[in-house]
């Protein structure tokens, strides 16, 4: 599609209609654009629809609501905030940064943020697309969806169903109503991408979808949902708590009997009357509910509701919709110590504790030894070290080796990774935490200043290790393979030599670095 010269390169002219950007930093950024209809009034809890268009220029310069969510002033003691005001139900928007408004057809970046399945955007200073798309020559896309008690909310059979779904937005191939709205809404961005990603400069045939803690999991449904076969060629996995149980609609709807409740309402119109702030107080009641020690928080979960969703998302990697897709997966040495380390509670964890809970996955008879076996893995560990150790495991190290061992085992590629640069914060109580990678991903320091984890971080260490993986990731982005000059060699990961690897101060390749994990965790055959 040719530009005429001396056409204003700002603006971009789409079959929805004219957006104006604004050049930052070098690149071209277009800012709220609207991938569906806002899903207020009838439309909560209705699947994503398709946006009706505006007439004119509309003018893209500047930053959209997020999803509604809970909000504390001054953050927390780890990220330092994940999302702040304004906040509106119509947030349905995304934001796009290119190197140029031309014709080059550059490979696309799609990123999808986490946070619980309650709290973040696609906003956040953080997650700029500013340093991919100057430094990878890449066309980058982050996107807001419903989250919370908006977007995960199960309101049970028929509810979830409305006018216009005729077009399918977020079936997997059966009729019928369902849930995972925040899935709908993911498909109706993913689409948009595909169908005006080449107005910007992007190549809608060479998408790469990532994301990191809820958002990794989002991209996994994506990669094995029947609507994108073909469309996506890579996915990016960061820390997927591919381990969390997710439920089918009977179990979830007691959840949302509770939540009915919290909010006073006695069904699902009486909920679609009440004001947004009124759901996400209703939300962190259930999140006191649904509190178990020693497991990580989730109120709100995706759904096996047999129609937007059939399977694990996990699961749904290793089927035939994802065999052609390339796959990066990885973790980091000490996720669970996001959520655990400064809780002075699990600080004060007892063995005796501990060891219930390691009863809970692997059964009593066999806790003593498991619990063995963690402290020679680390020794002089506390029980809350122990404990951290387990929930890393089980929600995240452990489930990611199983799906790199399956995709391997298949001939499928992937690679792997394990993050574990220590955060000198809180006197190192938080070691490679959850999230850490983040900034490191994006190599821009600058727009995570807020964020206590960062804090005491050599800065010629912690700048040499972001080179290597921002470099790595934009490779993989344009290549289908991560390894580039200043990176040691990167072997896909196979059931042989099992490489990973090992971003830290150093960066190595190690073979079976999770090896303890996967084999004190591995499957009992009856």
């Amino acid at each position: 599609m040719p530009h005429p010269p001396g056409r204003d390169r700002t603006v971009v002219d789409l079959p929805a209609g004219s957006l104006r950007g604004a050049n930052e930093g070098g690149v071209t950024v277009f800012r709220a654009v609207p991938y569906a209809a806002p899903p207020v009034g009838d439309l909560r809890w209705r699947p994503a629809q398709p946006h009706a268009g505006w007439i004119g220029t509309r003018d893209a310069t500047a930053d959209g609501p997020s999803a509604p969510q809970m909000y504390v002033e001054g953050g927390d003691p780890v990220l330092g905030g994940h999302g702040s005001p304004p906040f509106d139900e119509d947030c349905l928007t995304l934001n796009v940064w290119t190197p140029a408004v031309d014709d080059a057809r550059r490979p696309v970046l799609v990123w999808i943020h986490g946070g619980g399945f309650v709290s973040g955007s696609g906003s956040l200073p953080g997650y700029s697309g500013e340093t991919f798309a100057r430094d990878g020559d890449l066309v980058v896309v982050s996107i807001n969806y419903r989250i919370g008690p908006l977007g995960y909310l199960y309101p049970g059979e028929g509810e979830g169903e409305g006018e216009g779904e005729g077009e399918g937005q977020g079936s997997e191939g059966g009729g019928g109503a369902g849930g995972n709205f925040w899935l709908t809404d993911q498909l109706a961005a993913l689409c948009w991408v595909k169908e005006n990603i080449a107005f910007f400069g992007g190549d809608p045939d060479c998408i790469t979808v990532a994301g990191q803690s809820g958002g990794a999991v989002s991209t996994a449904a994506l990669a094995g949902h029947p609507r994108t076969e073909g469309l996506i060629r890579r996915v990016i996995l960061q820390s997927p708590p591919f381990g969390l149980d997710l439920p089918g609609p009977a179990a979830y709807l007691e959840r949302t009997a509770a939540y009915l409740e919290l909010a006073g309402a006695k069904d699902v119109a009486e909920l679609r009357a009440l004001p947004w702030p009124e759901l996400i107080a209703a939300g962190g009641g259930l999140f006191a509910q649904t509190v178990r020690w020693g497991y990580w928080p989730t109120p709100f979960l995706p759904v096996i509701d047999g129609v937007t969703l059939t399977r694990h998302p996990a699961q749904a990697l290793l089927g035939a919709t994802a065999a052609g897709i390339d796959v990066m997966i990885g973790w980091t040495r000490e996720e669970a110590n996001f959520g655990f380390a400064l809780d002075e509670g699990y600080a004060a964890a007892t063995r005796e504790q501990v060891t219930d809970r390691i009863a809970d996955t692997f059964g009593s008879e066999a806790a003593e030894d498991v619990y063995a076996a963690y402290e020679r893995a680390r020794p002089g560990a506390r029980p809350a070290d122990v404990l951290m150790d387990l929930i890393t495991d089980e929600l995240f190290r452990v489930p990611a080796v199983r799906l790199a061992e399956a995709r391997a085992a298949s001939g499928r590629p992937v690679w792997a990774y394990q993050f574990d640069l220590p955060a000198p914060a809180y006197e190192g109580r938080l070691g490679a935490a959850h999230c850490l990678e983040l900034p490191f991903v994006f190599d821009n320091f600058d727009q995570w200043s807020h964020a206590p984890f960062l804090a005491g971080l050599a800065p010629a260490v912690r700048d040499g290790l972001a080179y290597a993986m921002h470099r790595a990731w934009i490779a993989f982005v344009r290549t289908g393979d991560p390894n580039h000059p200043d990176l040691p060699h990167w072997q896909p990961y196979d059931t042989g030599s099992r490489t990973t690897m090992r971003f830290d101060s150093v960066v190595t390749a190690l073979d079976d670095l999770a090896g303890a994990s996967r084999v004190l965790h591995r499957p009992v055959t009856p």
